[in-house]
């Protein structure tokens, strides 16, 4: 089950290969999670002494938390492998790729992310894109109105 997606990255940036991570959460961030009150739109992720954290995503405060509840922006660790923290640590070193969360899903009841190692857009990638798309819509309205 989808609960959230970064709509933006798939625009901004041209992903070339995708990982899932879990994330280590704390309870009230769980169950905030599961209410969709989470956003990684401004998320990325940074890498320090040989672990992922994922930073400047927002998860609300739970509703019915008590004063124990979390820090709405904290980084948060991402659980991956070690040889794909080395992998994408070498990746963004190296060539000068980004990694950025591109969605947040339940499988089987645990909360995962889908990251994405990423490559920037230029200007004219973006208008590329925008022309392809309206291309596509375009055709699809012309075939919708055939039939």
């Amino acid at each position: 089950m989808e609960i959230a997606t970064n709509r933006k990255a798939r625009f901004n940036y041209e992903i070339i290969e995708k990982y899932e991570a879990g994330v280590e959460l704390q309870g009230t961030e769980v169950k905030s999670c599961r209410n969709k009150s989470i956003s990684i739109a401004e998320a990325f992720v940074a890498f320090e002494s040989g672990e992922a954290w994922m930073r400047e995503s927002h998860i609300s405060p739970y509703e019915q938390g008590n004063r124990n509840n979390h820090e709405p922006k904290r980084k948060r660790r991402l659980l991956l492998h070690k040889r794909e923290i080395r992998k994408l640590m070498r990746e963004v070193e190296q060539k000068g790729l980004s990694v950025i969360p591109l969605s947040v899903h339940l499988k089987r009841g645990k909360i995962k992310i889908s990251i994405g190692l990423c490559r920037g857009k230029n200007t004219v990638d973006k208008r590329d894109s925008i022309k392809k798309r309206d291309n596509d819509r375009a055709l699809q309205r012309l075939k919708n109105k055939t039939l």
